[in-house]
């Protein structure tokens, strides 16, 4: 245990450190200025009494308590374990680098809004935001733990802007036919265009999932790829639920669950989760097979098929609530959110009907015109 006490100077107040050596001799250092620099000194590796209170060596870093203590609690089953890769890799990749090696009550708050603009000038929105949590929620912690009694990475005011973001693709119906009848997996691109299903809810689809009468799908599974390895879990929202597919597509549908269980897997061999593998994977190559078939068919990943079957659903007349659940989104704000520019041509029906709905109307003054209604 070590103790800071004051002591006066001609110069003015200072601080003297008490503290035991390793080999429990004591010994001291004197001289110091500030309350700060004193306790600087007495943390790195000793316990230390200030104004009564004792405070003990904490770092923010990997084998420090708070750290393990976050990264625990986001662990799965309490996350998902796609949320948690990017968690554990976030702190790995940018916020130990800096720091790791830091005593947490020794962090400023100017400090870590220096740290979160560099970060911003190297990487996305996203990946700063995300960095900037790890550190926050590690910090929240040493608080719980009665070690800091602000935190230093909250309420940072300097934060990236919104960027315009990927451009979304939107295929249409004959250039949907293109790219299945190019894929060798004509069957799962087609469902993923008319569904809107995410790949790990498709992959994920057992045979029971399947309601051939209504032509649903039951969305209970998800299958997700971390590191090679697939895992399967609840769907992203955690919550189950039936998405419709077209009647053209029964056929095939038929065809995908023959011979198989009611456990068996619904595309691929019934046993194995279909996998993609990226830019040399099966979707690529189709892809490249029906761009040059059709040059005006964009680059895609399977993803984008999924705001494809929003956009052939809004076209076609659906509302966003029947777009929101069949997408599985928490809400239908989200939902617009999301895909508010292929609502434009509601605004475009709204006004005519405004315009129909309009009285003649004499204008306050001048002559005596009336609005006409257009036919």
């Amino acid at each position: 245990m070590g103790y800071i006490t004051p002591y006066e100077t001609a110069k003015g107040r200072r601080y003297r450190v008490r503290y035991r050596k390793p080999d429990h001799t004591e010994t001291q250092k004197r001289g110091f200025t500030t309350m700060r620099e004193a306790a600087a000194l007495s943390l790195h590796g000793h316990s230390v009494q200030v104004e009564g209170r004792v405070h003990r060596p904490v770092l923010v870093a990997g084998s420090g308590p708070h750290v393990r203590r976050r990264l625990r609690s986001k662990q799965p089953p309490m996350s998902k374990p796609s949320y948690y890769t990017t968690l554990e890799q976030s702190w790995r990749n940018h916020v130990a680098p800096m720091w790791a090696d830091r005593e947490i009550w020794s962090i400023r708050r100017s400090e870590v809004q220096d740290w979160v603009s560099e970060l911003a000038t190297q990487k996305s929105r996203t990946v700063v935001l995300r960095a900037l949590g790890v550190l926050a929620g590690i910090l929240d912690v040493a608080i719980d733990d009665r070690r800091l009694t602000n935190n230093p990475a909250r309420h940072i005011r300097n934060l990236p802007r919104n960027g315009p973001g990927k451009r979304r693709v939107y295929l249409s119906h004959d250039q949907v036919a293109t790219l299945a009848a190019c894929s060798a997996h004509p069957t799962m691109v087609l469902t993923l265009a008319y569904t809107g299903l995410r790949w790990g809810e498709a992959t994920g689809l057992r045979v029971r999932s399947v309601n051939r009468l209504r032509r649903r799908f039951v969305i209970e599974e998800n299958a997700v790829m971390i590191a090679y390895e697939i895992h399967v879990g609840t769907p992203k929202t955690h919550e189950r639920r039936s998405v419709p597919y077209p009647p053209r597509l029964a056929p095939m549908i038929e065809e995908a669950c023959a011979g198989k269980g009611p456990e068996g897997l619904l595309f691929g061999d019934g046993v194995n989760h279909m996998r993609n593998s990226g830019s040399q994977g099966w979707f690529a190559n189709a892809v490249k097979r029906a761009q040059a078939i059709d040059p005006s068919i964009p680059q895609l990943t399977p993803h984008d098929l999924r705001h494809t079957a929003a956009s052939l659903a809004i076209s076609s007349g659906a509302n966003v609530k029947a777009v929101q659940r069949m997408l599985g989104h928490a809400s239908a704000a989200m939902t617009l959110d999301t895909y508010a520019d292929l609502f434009d041509d509601d605004l475009d029906a709204v006004a005519q009907r405004l315009n129909d709905a309009m009285p003649l109307v004499a204008l306050p003054a001048g002559p005596q015109t009336r609005y006409a209604r257009p036919h």
